[in-house]
């Protein structure tokens, strides 16, 4: 993660219980054979879809979806989706809560994550995400051009990009200011008047009798730790997610005025306590 974001109070100590290394051994072995299931099966089909469709995936990401939605399954989070998912080209954006997120956006939608760099790098995880199609940037404005020709080339295929404009994960319980650096990437001539962008609200509510920010992860908190708590739950929480009006961006001025109006409708569709900066 990058621009580490911190609350003003440190989460609960991590603790597990023999039931809850239990259900660890359960679930993540499952999750394991689930995942390197529908990794082999992927990229079996890609061999063949790659050299007929080019940047066109038809088949590849239904099974992320359905390994998604396996995932959630698996976890034993309730997963409930509100709205219209769009049908229009153009990309989602979204808040940031968890890792979690990348489950519960992709279950019931065809997307393709835009990440910085370094995640492709990041062991086993990085390797998912080359394998699904994920678009990783850098901050480097040397590279600005050749990302911008990605972007472009990936939004004329058809692709449904989602980035989190916050530019860092949260606790979930609030929406931090987007920042409009990735908007400007929908502003040239070629993609302006074609292109519309979805907010979503991602709502996760934890587990019985946790903490409410059980399900966040911010800061400089672990992924290995937090994925075993996860896991070591006995009962889950759940995940709502919000698909609002699509945004068409030949209706707004610049980069800054479609971030702000994406933020203001991912806050909105937060629950009245979490709608504050």
């Amino acid at each position: 993660m990058s621009d580490l974001w911190h609350p003003e109070n440190e989460p609960e100590p991590i603790k597990i219980t023999w039931l809850g290394w239990i259900l660890v051994l359960l679930r993540g072995g499952a999750l394991l054979v689930l995942l390197l299931g529908g990794l082999m099966l992927l990229l079996a089909l890609r061999l063949a879809e790659r050299p007929i469709y080019g940047l066109h995936r038809p088949w590849t990401p239904w099974i992320t979806q359905m390994v998604c939605r396996a995932g959630l399954a698996i976890f034993g989070i309730r997963h409930r989706i509100h709205g219209e998912r769009m049908n229009l080209r153009g990309a989602i954006v979204a808040n940031h809560t968890t890792w979690l997120d990348i489950f519960a956006l992709n279950a019931r939608k065809r997307i393709y994550f835009v990440s910085k760099s370094e995640v492709a790098g990041w062991p086993g995880i990085g390797w998912l995400a080359r394998a699904t199609g994920t678009v990783f940037i850098t901050r480097d404005r040397k590279h600005a051009k050749q990302q911008q020709d990605v972007f472009e080339s990936r939004l004329l295929a058809g692709h449904k990009l989602l980035f989190f404009p916050e530019g860092t994960s949260t606790d979930g319980m609030r929406v931090l200011p987007f920042k409009s650096t990735l908007f400007q990437a929908f502003f040239t001539e070629d993609l302006r008047d074609h292109l519309y962008v979805q907010p979503v609200s991602v709502v996760y509510r934890a587990p019985k009798g946790r903490d409410a920010r059980f399900y966040g992860w911010w800061g400089d908190m672990e992924f290995g730790p937090h994925m075993l708590q996860t896991l070591a739950a006995p009962r889950q929480g759940s995940v709502d997610v919000h698909y609002h009006r699509p945004l068409k961006v030949s209706d707004f001025s610049d980069r800054k005025a479609l971030a702000a109006a994406c933020e203001t409708a991912v806050r909105a569709g937060m629950p009245p306590e979490r709608q504050i900066l």
